[in-house]
């Protein structure tokens, strides 16, 4: 049975799962494939890729479900114009996330579109209502990509108590199952939004590579730091630091910080180089702590499926929430 509720109703989907808006990776693809299977797909904006995203968002002009577009905020600060192209393809919803979403929320909701902020700690989340916030996205620092250092497990009730039921509060970081549904729907969350499962799928528009890295990781095979970021000379602000998996780049870096940037200029050129090659001993797999329960790269329509399939049995009390 479809698991419905205030998150449902408000985006217009039958499952309560949302796809994260990961930069390149979520792509019209995928953003496609998570709404068809009954989610909410949320393209990526990345970093403003002006050609990507007109490229992209054409591509769902003709898709009849709901979708939404996500924005780094402090990204999109740079390139505000960016957004005038994201609300052209009428999505339901524009997510925010990385900053204060005042300067935008009035174009976001003045165009008929909801406001999803996500965000990492009561001041953000009491900073974000005050925009006009529709849903807040409680990010835990087990999320793969950029983030901060609460874990889902507390800020999922904080930012539900601090809500109060005014919106619906969705929880993401480390959740890849249905298990993980069905737990953070008894902590009082509407909802999921998910990175790191979606990565490992087939429409996903990651390399074939990276995706088999996430499903080979174990648990705690990630670390989370500043090494990729300083890397491609990307100094993002304070508090978020990204969370990939580790290889021999993150391995060389970790406690030589102050030398990497020093030495900022090579590396930039050599990380550069290593990422289009596809050389994910140097380039990065942004990937969450779920990575370990990740093991194979199926459609994303079945890993809908699977997600609410297993998490309406634990609630129902037909499956034993413990089991693997």
């Amino acid at each position: 049975m479809p698991i419905t509720n205030d998150l449902t109703a408000l985006l217009g989907i039958r499952h309560p799962l949302m796809l994260a808006p990961m930069d390149t990776i979520s792509g019209s693809r995928l953003t496609r494939a998570v709404g068809e299977a009954g989610g909410f797909g949320i393209l990526g904006g990345g970093y403003g890729d002006r050609a990507r995203l007109e490229a992209e968002t054409a591509k769902l002009k003709d898709f009849a479900g709901p979708f939404g577009v996500g924005f780094i905020t402090w990204s999109l600060a740079k390139k505000p114009e960016l957004l005038d192209i994201a609300l052209k393809a009428n999505p339901r919803a524009i997510m925010l996330s990385f900053g204060d979403p005042k300067p935008f929320a009035p174009r976001i909701k003045s165009s008929g579109a909801l406001l999803i902020c996500q965000v990492q700690d009561e001041a953000m989340a009491r900073q974000a209502l005050e925009a006009g916030a529709d849903v807040l996205i409680a990010q835990g620092t087990e999320a793969g990509g950029h983030g901060a250092s609460r874990t889902t497990i507390d800020i999922v009730p904080a930012i539900v108590d601090l809500a109060a039921g005014r919106v619906p509060v969705v929880a993401a970081g480390g959740l890849a199952d249905g298990r993980g549904l069905a737990a953070m729907l008894m902590l009082g969350a509407s909802g999921v939004l998910m990175g790191t499962r979606f990565y490992a799928s087939i429409e996903a528009d990651g390399a074939d590579e990276a995706k088999r890295l996430i499903c080979a990781a174990n648990s705690g095979e990630t670390v989370r730091g500043v090494v990729f970021d300083w890397s491609r000379k990307l100094l993002w602000p304070a508090p978020f630091t990204a969370r990939s998996l580790i290889n021999a780049h993150v391995r060389t870096w970790t406690g030589r910080e102050i030398e990497l940037m020093q030495r900022a200029d090579q590396v930039a050129v050599d990380y550069a180089a290593a990422k289009a090659a596809g050389n994910f001993d140097v380039a990065a797999v942004f990937a969450g702590e779920s990575a370990g329960l990740i093991h194979d790269i199926p459609p994303a329509a079945e890993i809908v499926d699977r997600i609410v399939t297993e998490a309406d049995q634990i609630l129902s009390g037909k499956r034993n929430s413990s089991a693997a």
